[in-house]
């Protein structure tokens, strides 16, 4: 009987195997989630729905690439999670399942999907099988443990929380790359720096003018060096969409921003949306709302939208 360990880690694979290309286009993303919400009800486990939280550890999958060595280590979960004979039929039959969800697979996804399918193969499910992997679990753990010191699941609760610092922590492991910040400003960094982005993202794109303004932001507000700012800001654009809800952006600044802190970021806020030449409507919106989500008031955000002239915003 296939365990809710065996499904998310059958999930996890069928997502790296769909980036195979090193891309996964919003119609491979609905298919994908399609076939991951049915996963269960092909198996005797029928009613073990994913649960949200689970939902959302795919969903870090599904948010950036898997290259091979990650691809590598959630192929070795998936053969730890295998038990029994109906448990390789399973991922066998769902891996085939994915090959034809659209009709259309590239010679990079089908090179995944037969690794994949190779790797399962060599797995013995039998009773001697599982005796073996039992004896090695204690021995591999340590190893396992070093091999996922750079895994993003490290960064699963930042991910939910703050998805610009999960953004931000991932490429500092993967570059190597040392801030030198403390993490209370690193964090407080990600939170502005993914407002601005969202501001700026409002019409579809982020111009020059809006993106320097937001490193000079950053520079000029946090007291941090030019590097760091634009680090901070590049990552801010890459992580926030229009679609991020605003819950995951201002969660951790509404718990400790104060009144006085709030006036300056909804000015900050307004100089982004005025960096090209003038405030849209879209823009002013935007910037309402996040002041809504940071139980600022009103008078805060007129107060702050008044800081920019006439003629460079709706009224």
């Amino acid at each position: 009987m296939a365990q809710r360990e065996l499904i998310l880690a059958l999930a996890k694979v069928i997502i790296a195997a769909a980036w195979a290309d090193n891309e996964l286009t919003p119609a491979e993303s609905n298919s994908m989630k399609d076939l991951l919400f049915r996963l269960p009800e092909s198996h005797s486990s029928g009613n073990r729905r994913l649960n949200s939280q689970e939902w959302a550890m795919l969903e870090m999958y599904m948010d950036s690439p898997v290259g091979a060595a990650e691809r590598a280590q959630l192929i070795t979960d998936l053969q730890a999670a295998l038990h029994s004979a109906e448990d390789k039929e399973l991922v066998m039959q769902t891996l085939d399942n994915l090959v034809r969800a659209d009709g259309v697979i590239t010679a990079e996804e089908q090179a995944v999907v037969t690794e994949i399918q190779s790797a399962l193969d060599e797995v013995d499910v039998g009773f001697l099988g599982q005796l073996s992997r039992l004896l090695q679990g204690p021995m591999q753990r340590r190893a396992e443990a070093v091999s996922r010191a750079a895994n993003r699941e490290q960064y699963f609760e930042e991910f939910v929380r703050n998805k610009v610092y999960y953004g931000v922590r991932r490429k500092l492991d993967q570059e190597h790359i040392e801030l030198e910040l403390p993490d209370e400003t690193l964090r407080r960094l990600s939170s502005i720096g993914g407002l601005m982005a969202r501001v700026a993202q409002v019409d579809g794109k982020v111009t020059d003018e809006e993106f320097a303004e937001m490193v000079h932001i950053l520079q000029d507000t946090m007291d941090v060096t030019h590097e760091q700012a634009l680090f901070i800001s590049q990552v801010a654009v890459s992580e926030v969409s229009h679609e991020l809800d605003f819950l995951r952006l201002t969660r951790e600044l509404a718990a400790v921003i104060t009144p006085e802190e709030g006036d300056r970021l909804l000015r900050t806020l307004f100089l982004v949306a005025v960096a090209d030449g003038f405030v849209s409507n879209e823009e002013s919106e935007e910037i309402f709302n996040i002041g809504y989500s940071l139980n600022l008031t009103h008078r805060q955000f007129i107060q702050a939208k008044l800081t920019i002239p006439a003629d460079k915003r709706t009224a």
